[in-house]
């Protein structure tokens, strides 16, 4: 088996490595990610410059591919040009931080699994909370990831699975849920200050999901929340086929065009 291993917390983020150690034992392992952080940079691609490669070696461990762009340039890149052969699987993670509810909207380490989608490759998005913790424990995380990825295979073509391990300074998780993903958003605002220029400074602060558990059952954030390991499939398209056929149902030969 071939995986591609990519993430959004930059080449030599602990996770990335902790993961890579667990893949190596399922199968061969290319690693291409970026240079540097690109948290939160969501689906975006770089197409109005070129993009700067260059191959590093990881504390000894395995050498990768470190890419001047965003997670989804990443896996662009490896499939159309760095792979010479096919990628049966790509991994994306381990991310400092969990990817739940609409938090899979700004990730780009979920935007990296679903660019894998659309190139018709299995995807297995892989996160770990936290909560001011100092360190977090990787190495623990990624023994629970590679038991979960073991029993999630074969992963059809085009599939993107999402799994969160809970935060683990809390103690160990308390099991496993298959659940929904929750789009209640967070509890979160911004404050509001004036710089040395005298510009207005906007910063966003907060951050908790709400929990939407009573209304539409477990969802992913609350089952994380309370200390499960989450695992979601998430879907590539974002069409609504219902609200589409409504529209379907009106009359649009009214002299609009």
């Amino acid at each position: 088996m071939h995986i591609l291993l990519t993430n959004d917390d930059g080449i030599f983020a602990p996770g990335l490595s902790a993961i890579y150690k667990k893949l190596a034992d399922i199968g061969d392992v290319t690693v291409v990610a970026p240079a540097n952080s690109q948290s939160g940079s969501s689906h975006s691609i770089t197409f109005n410059q070129p993009v700067v490669g260059n191959e590093v070696d990881i504390n000894g461990l395995f050498t990768g591919f470190s890419i001047q762009g965003s997670p989804t340039d990443c896996v662009k890149i490896a499939a159309m040009q760095l792979c010479d052969k096919p990628i049966d699987l790509v991994v994306a993670g381990i991310n400092s931080g969990a990817n739940a509810g609409i938090n899979i909207y700004y990730s780009g380490t979920v935007a990296a699994a679903m660019e894998a989608a659309f190139l018709k490759i299995p995807a297995v998005a892989m996160s770990l909370a936290y909560e001011f913790e100092e360190t977090m424990d990787f190495e623990t995380a990624a023994g629970y990831c590679a038991k979960i990825l073991k029993k999630l295979m074969p992963v059809k073509s085009g599939c993107v699975i999402n799994v969160n391990i809970p935060q683990l300074s809390a103690g160990p998780p308390k099991g496993v849920r298959v659940v929904p993903q929750s789009i209640e958003g967070f509890h979160e605002h911004y404050t509001r200050e004036k710089n040395e220029h005298g510009q207005t400074i906007f910063q966003l602060v907060g951050g908790l999901h709400r929990d939407d558990s009573e209304k539409n059952g477990p969802t992913d954030s609350a089952s994380l929340a309370e200390g499960y390991i989450t695992i979601s499939a998430l879907a590539p398209g974002m069409t609504d086929y219902e609200k589409t056929r409504r529209l379907e149902q009106k009359h649009w030969e009214t002299g609009i065009v």
